[in-house]
């Protein structure tokens, strides 16, 4: 190429922002690049991370193109990411910008790590050789290179005598490759023992990894049964044939107890990636994976845009749960894009769950995935016996929540030395204050939505946008003194009736919002489980897989609040949260008991729950479905229009409307106010469109919003395809 010609090699670069296409840049003379190269590009005054992208580009004339600036020495992303990356923005409607933003969040890592100074032993010998000189050579003899202080401390010496030895020439200055941040895992560290259903199952599993295919499996076993080590089974056969592992868990909290249960297993950790590791951390995983140092990852949704060297395996552990689904700038569910991955790069994917999503039910009962039963738990241990309390019979005393015969329950597990659980899916102390006197409620001042009294903090808090203010003395509507009353139960208030109960027992809360987070959380679940509580108070998160060996009793304080709500799926979430909650008693084999407080006992879900039969729930929830066209058997998309004033918002959903294509399989219902119609001070209406399952959805909303009038001023347009929330 002519080196003053004025048209030179150019490339496309998807940058991390909210672009349709990649932007086109000039490729330096001398400078290489190829499809999946990270490279550093001008954007505007300021420089980013960008991936060199797939396309043709013509050659164009240099003056109207900014060139690259940089190639970092990193491996390209390879081009079933690329792919990957390609789909979801297709599939979520979200601009290919944006997901490629989640593949570029460890910008240190793009540039290889430092390698470290270390010290070699050489030919020479010490002038004089005294105890700790003798200790600090036999400990270096091999030949190996050791690292100043890891030297001095495994030869218990101090630096200086290293120093010594080195200014003698005793040792000379090497550089050591960084140090692995997880040790490889060994596949035979400690093979179990299987029951046979496991073994049949953990078959399954061995020759789907065999096959080296695009297969998918879902892992359905009574909670207790055993998934883990079966999986784990799976996990062995992928590293025995030279792939990586990924394994997805549906909460940070979970995956302390869940790295131990691995290293049992393989004699090492596998790397950890979540939104609490330290920055730096997160840029060694994520380099080492992309290079194949790490061999198992075990995370967050978000790991599912590791750049992988040679995945070959996904596992998505509790796959049924709403934690996968993402609503933030691109809309994705993790389960639903873990199968996705594997189809493009043709390997297997697992999922796993006491109580799967009717979603991965029909797609078994249909044969696109196969389906491996446990059916008993592991070691023919019982279920707990299951039984609903009638709130409408067995009450509570005045001003309490506790139905006589939970207390009970409660009591006789206190003699027995055993420990109790009541599970009330709601943070706090109460849902409402109000006054007695005026009856003026506090609400958030910028979300339709109620403040949440914290009595541990002393706070009223919006769980909607974050919005929090001291718990006054007086109303501030009338200014009467000590006439403000909380409304309803939440988990501090329970730990409160529950102290007046049994003021002799060590009684613990476990919620979200414990002051202290994720790391108190971590060693509060291990108090629990090493038998250091008697009573637990919890919310949801206490039903996320956790292995309580003293649980012989669960207790349901409110069995009927999640089918107090219009969703769709609430039968569903209530049946698999409730089933997943009294599945924490009784794991070790002990005579245990699930107590569910209800005014609703002869509803199919508490019906199902309490007889123990999850098909004929299932059966009549796939049917409902199919009735209704819902998803499965429909699609579902919802979208949000949000303004900083309700005119704008309203003005704007009826216009989109107004503007959706004529189509014999879609129709579009709305817009309405949201449920929860102003969040951050944001007024927001909602439309939904339903339709046929082979419809064309994505088609359809996007010539909607090519029609439709155009963002203007605040207004903002959310799309969720496959919504999992309602509100």
């Amino acid at each position: 190429m002519i080196e003053d010609s004025p048209f030179v090699a150019a490339a496309p670069v998807l940058v991390p922002m909210p672009a349709e296409r990649p932007y086109t840049y000039a490729v330096p003379p001398g400078m290489r690049v190829v499809p999946g190269s990270i490279v550093r590009v001008p954007l505007g005054p300021r420089q980013v991370a960008g991936i060199v992208w797939d396309g043709a580009v013509e050659t164009v004339d240099a003056r109207k193109l900014r060139p690259i600036e940089a190639v970092f020495d990193c491996p390209p992303i390879d081009r079933g990411m690329r792919r990957f990356v390609d789909w979801i923005a297709q599939y979520t409607l979200s601009a290919p910008g944006m997901v490629a933003r989640m593949l570029l969040r460890a910008p240190e890592a793009f540039d290889p790590e430092p390698w470290i100074e270390g010290l070699q032993r050489t030919l020479a010998e010490p002038d004089r050789l005294t105890d700790a000189r003798r200790r600090v050579l036999e400990t270096a003899e091999g030949g190996l290179a050791w690292t100043r202080s890891g030297l001095a401390h495994a030869a218990g010496v101090s630096s200086t005598v290293i120093d010594g030895l080195r200014a003698q020439g005793v040792f000379e200055t090497v550089k050591i490759p960084p140090r692995p941040v997880v040790a490889a895992p060994d596949t035979s560290h400690a093979a179990p023992e299987l029951m046979p259903d496991q073994n049949v199952a953990a078959e399954k599993l061995r020759a789907a990894i065999a096959a080296d295919t695009f297969n998918v499996t879902l892992l359905d076993g009574v909670t207790g049964s055993g998934k883990t080590e079966v999986y784990f089974e799976a996990v062995a056969a992928a590293l025995d044939k030279g792939k990586q592992v990924l394994i997805l868990l549906p909460e940070i909290a979970l995956t302390h107890a869940f790295l131990e249960r691995f290293q049992d297993r393989f004699g090492a950790k596998p790397g950890e990636w979540h939104s609490d590791l330290p920055p730096r951390m997160r840029e060694r995983i994520w380099r080492q994976v992309a290079e194949g140092g790490v061999r198992v990852v075990a995370g967050a949704r978000s790991a599912l845009f590791l750049p992988f060297k040679e995945l070959g395996l996904i596992v998505v552990d509790e796959e049924h749960d709403p934690a996968y689904k993402q609503e933030d700038r691109v809309f994705y569910n993790a389960r639903d894009m873990a199968v996705v991955r594997g189809h493009i790069g043709g390997f297997p994917v697992v999922l796993a769950s006491a109580t799967p999503s009717v979603e991965s039910r029909v797609n078994a009962s249909q044969g696109r995935y196969d389906r491996a039963v446990l059916s008993s738990r592991f070691a023919e241990a019982a279920l707990p016996d299951l039984r609903s309390i009638d709130m409408r019979r067995s009450p509570p005393a005045r001003g309490g929540f506790l139905s006589p015969l939970l207390l009970e329950q409660m009591q006789r597990t206190l003699e027995r030395q055993e420990q109790s659980l009541l599970f009330l899916n709601r943070r706090g102390y109460a849902p409402l204050t109000l006054c007695r006197v005026c009856g003026h409620r506090f609400g958030c001042p910028v979300c339709s939505a109620w403040l949440v009294e914290h009595r541990f903090r002393g706070q009223l808090v919006c769980h909607h946008c974050g919005h929090n203010e001291r718990r006054p003395e007086a109303c501030p509507e009338c200014g009467t003194l000590d006439h403000l009353v909380a409304c309803g139960p939440g988990v501090e208030r329970i730990a409160e009736e529950v102290v007046g109960h049994f003021p002799d027992a060590r009684t613990i809360v476990l919620s979200s919002d414990i002051l202290g987070g994720v790391r108190r959380l971590r060693l509060e679940l291990e108090a629990v489980a090493n038998g250091e509580a008697d009573i637990v108070i919890g919310t949801q998160l206490v039903a996320k897989g956790h292995n309580f060996p003293g649980m012989t009793l669960v207790g349901v304080v409110d069995a009927d609040l999640g089918l107090a709500n219009g969703d769709p799926r609430a039968a569903e979430r209530t049946f698999q949260l409730l089933s997943q909650v009294t599945g924490r008693a009784g794991r070790t084999g002990k005579k245990s008991l699930g107590l569910l407080q209800t005014y609703q006992p002869d509803h199919p879900v508490m019906r199902a729950i309490v007889s123990g039969d999850s098909e004929a729930f299932y059966e009549r929830e796939i049917a409902e479905r199919e009735r209704a066209a819902l998803p499965p058997f429909g699609r579902l998309a919802g979208i949000i229009v949000s303004a900083a004033t309700r005119g704008e918002a309203e003005g704007h959903a009826r216009g989109l409307r107004r503007a959706a294509p004529t189509a014999s399989d879609l129709f579009v219902l709305g817009p309405a106010e949201a449920p929860l119609s102003l969040i951050g001070g944001r007024h927001r209406f909602r439309l939904l469109v339903q339709g046929e399952r082979r419809a064309d959805m994505q088609g359809f909303i996007r010539a909607m919003l090519a029609e439709g009038p155009k963002l203007r001023g605040s207004v903002r347009v959310q799309v969720d395809i496959d919504p999992q929330s309602f509100l």
